[in-house]
């Protein structure tokens, strides 16, 4: 493979306007097809297999035109103080406003509170319902512009007024502490290479990276349904491993220019070595990324794959792009070790030939190993503890910051009716294979009223054929408790000896109740998704480095990361430590869907650090140095990058922490502590440590799978015997880099 990557990066060097010309016109191409795309339609969020989704697919099928899925608001009222809202006067205000919501095209149906009796006891708070015809994804802003209305001409007549519901799901925003990051990003680069123009590279490339993935998942959305969410886990991805992948070859150019060579052959050479450990590097980050498919969660799917093919378009560039545009840079791009004239680059070293902080951090963990590995261990540990409380959810209006009108809403409706009326639980009941349907609807009704935490059981409404009926249940409890998941399986449970009895089946949907399934479905999946993904990259890894402990060790150390990263999320957002600094208004229970992205992404993204710092060593290694040694090695040419890559890659994800979306606030948060805890925990001062004790042993290979295995020649090997056929003046000896 070094020696076809090789090849590649002289190609490009020397036909650069070809290859910048593809390039640009692949990011025309896309941008292009983004903005004439139809706009995205319905996403869509089915959850095959669970209850709650065979519920709404029965809804579909049994009750036309009821439109399940569609859109739904609650514009709830509190009268003034000393006021209720059967007064006269607020009275004539509720039913103008209902009359005035009837009146939008979208709109299914509009549930006067007076007639459906939805008072609170006391008077003082009462709602109308709202069901559109389509979902909130799809409801057009005129729409959601007649629901503001509306409930502001309340609001000006003297009532207390907000809205609930998913009606106004809008787009998340990142906000501009994501600028902020890429700015961070720029002064590192700006650091580690002393150059302004070799540091504005990696960002040129990620940027043009992150446009095409991000426009072709434009222009595809309407397709293919992808969600809001995806563009925004692509750019967050791509643009953090788009700037590192273009970090490490840009890095070993300036090496191989400091060595000596020509330009032509250092970015053949920068290709063939540095992107030798990009390509393994990106295919781990692909598979973690591809693997959320066995989830079985479509939304999961697309968002897993969607930013596969960014990270896959980010390795393209660096082997392609970056050499092309060092062939442009001509000698403006200073060997390792020169800075440009603008950053101080005619002063003299201080100390020349003082080692750097990676061979001085290296041989201070070569020193003293146990310690350092005790040290490591214990405190990544110590962060992990907090994740032994993780409570699992999927987030409602009830965890909306305190700003909004949807959490206003929720806190009124919860003031008025209980806790529980924010997640009502819908029954369906099938009864077409009954003898006697009305008798099965009775039955689950009065079961239904008998088992604890319920509040209210409405009659049974059948539809129009009779032979299936929805039954709502208030429960006494918030949605996201566990006493309300209790109550959903003790319905199921209920609901088996009822069919036992009378041959009708009894189904739990509703959004808490899916909610619930989605929960159950991620845990399930864990770990065999884990199994799969570690399974699957620790047999790259074999390839890789030829050795089984490496890949072993690796592994191990990533499993210590993710449960650290995740005590950390647990801290913040479930606890509430550190909440005000990160902005989390509300805490709650960790998205369910947390831990299993953690581990895909988090796995992929720790084996990039695992390839470029290890392959180094191996480097070393093979090229006849002592194990102890080839650690020192690897750390002298690797550490400062790695250590650039890290920064970089934390001050991208935490950008994402100023996100309205909870989701992508926690997720940015997550990815930046579990980065901070494997690269300079685990890959920076366990893994040295590991090597140093295991010395000789960790790079053991059995002898049969050593001849099976392929030879994918990481090191560059190959590259030692094309450059003496090359050399003109007959050098033969290369560097160990």
């Amino acid at each position: 493979m070094a020696t076809f990557l090789y090849k590649l990066g002289r190609l490009a060097f020397r036909r650069r306007h070809f290859v910048a010309l593809v390039w640009v016109a692949l990011l025309t191409l896309a941008g292009v097809g983004a903005a004439s795309a139809p706009p995205a339609g319905s996403t869509s969020f089915s959850i095959p297999g669970t209850e709650a989704q065979k519920a709404f697919d029965l809804l579909e099928q049994r009750y036309p035109g009821m439109s399940a899925d569609g859109a739904t608001a609650r514009v709830v009222f509190k009268a003034p103080d000393g006021g209720k809202m059967t007064d006269k006067a607020n009275k004539a205000t509720v039913r103008e406003t209902v009359k005035e919501l009837r009146s939008g095209s979208e709109v299914a149906s509009v549930a006067d509170p007076y007639a459906g009796h939805a008072v609170s006891k006391d008077g003082s708070v009462a709602y109308a319902s709202v069901k559109y015809k389509v979902s909130g994804m799809e409801l057009e802003d005129s729409a959601k512009d007649a629901l503001k209305d509306a409930a502001q001409d309340a609001r000006d007549s003297g009532l207390t007024v907000e809205i609930g519901g998913d009606a106004l799901t809008a787009t998340p925003e990142t906000g501009s502490s994501e600028v902020i990051g890429i700015a961070i990003a720029a002064v590192v680069l700006v650091i580690t290479f002393g150059s302004l123009l070799a540091a504005g590279f990696p960002l040129l490339t990620a940027i043009i990276g992150v446009g095409i993935g991000v426009s072709t998942i434009s222009a595809l959305a309407s397709a293919l349904d992808l969600g809001s969410t995806t563009s925004i886990l692509a750019s967050m991805i791509g643009l953090a491993v788009g700037i590192d992948y273009a970090l490490f070859i840009v890095s070993r150019y300036r090496a191989e220019l400091a060595e000596g060579r020509e330009r032509e052959d250092a970015a053949g050479r920068a290709v063939g070595t540095a992107g030798s450990a990009v390509v393994f590097a990106g295919l781990t980050v692909v598979i973690a990324l591809v693997g959320l498919s066995v989830v079985n969660i479509p939304m999961l799917t697309k968002m897993g794959v969607s930013a596969a093919g960014t990270v896959a378009v980010a390795v393209l560039i660096a082997l392609t792009l970056i050499p092309a545009l060092l062939g442009y840079a001509g000698r403006r791009i200073k060997p390792a070790g020169e800075k440009s004239r603008l950053l101080g680059g005619d002063r003299t070293p201080k100390k020349p030939g003082r080692p750097n902080m990676g061979t001085r951090w290296a041989s201070f963990v070569v020193r003293r190993p146990v310690a350092v590995l005790l040290l490591g261990v214990i405190g990544l540990g110590a962060a992990a503890i907090p994740a032994a409380s993780l409570e699992l959810g999927l987030p409602d209006d009830g965890s909306q910051p305190v700003s909004t009108t949807q959490r206003r809403a929720y806190d009124l409706l919860s003031e008025g009716f209980g806790p529980g009326f924010n997640g009502p639980l819908m029954v369906v009941v099938d009864a077409k294979d009954s003898d006697h349907p009305k008798t099965a609807f009775t039955k689950v009704g009065d079961e239904i009223k008998g088992l604890k935490d319920v509040v209210t059981v409405t009659p049974a409404t059948p539809n129009k054929t009779g032979d299936t009926a929805t039954i709502t249940v208030i429960p006494d409890s918030k949605p996201s408790s566990a006493t309300t998941e209790d109550l959903v399986h003790a319905i199921r449970d209920k609901g088996a000896d009822i069919t036992s009895a009378t041959d009708a089946k009894v189904l739990v949907t509703g959004s808490t109740a899916m909610n619930i399934d989605v929960s159950q479905k991620l845990n399930d999946a864990l770990l065999p998704y884990l199994a799969l993904v570690v399974g699957l990259a620790f047999l790259l890894l074999i390839v890789v480095f030829r050795s089984i402990l490496v890949p072993l060790k690796a592994a191990l150390g990533f499993l210590l990361s993710v449960t650290a990263a995740l005590g950390a999320v647990v801290a913040v957002f479930q606890w509430g430590w550190l909440s005000g600094l990160m902005n989390v208004e509300e805490t709650g229970p960790v998205m369910s869907m947390m831990p299993i992205f953690m581990v895909g992404v988090v796995f992929g993204l720790a084996m990039d650090y695992e390839v470029f710092l290890v392959t180094r060593m191996r480097e070393a290694f093979v090229h006849g140095e002592r194990p102890q040694q080839a650690v020192v090695t690897g750390f002298k040419h690797g550490a400062r990058v790695v250590t650039a890559a890290a920064v970089i890659m934390m001050a991208v994800f935490s950008g994402f922490i100023g996100s309205s979306e909870a989701m992508v606030k926690m997720i940015g948060f997550g990815l930046a502590v579990a980065v901070l805890f494997d690269a300079f925990v685990v890959r920076m001062a366990i893994v040295p440590a590991v090597l140093s004790l295991l010395g000789k042993r960790a790079w053991w290979l059995p002898k049969w799978l050593d001849r099976v295995l392929p030879n994918v020649d990481v090191e560059g090997d190959g590259l030692r015997t094309d450059a003496d056929r090359r050399d003109p003046d007959g050098e033969k000896e290369l560097v160990r880099a």
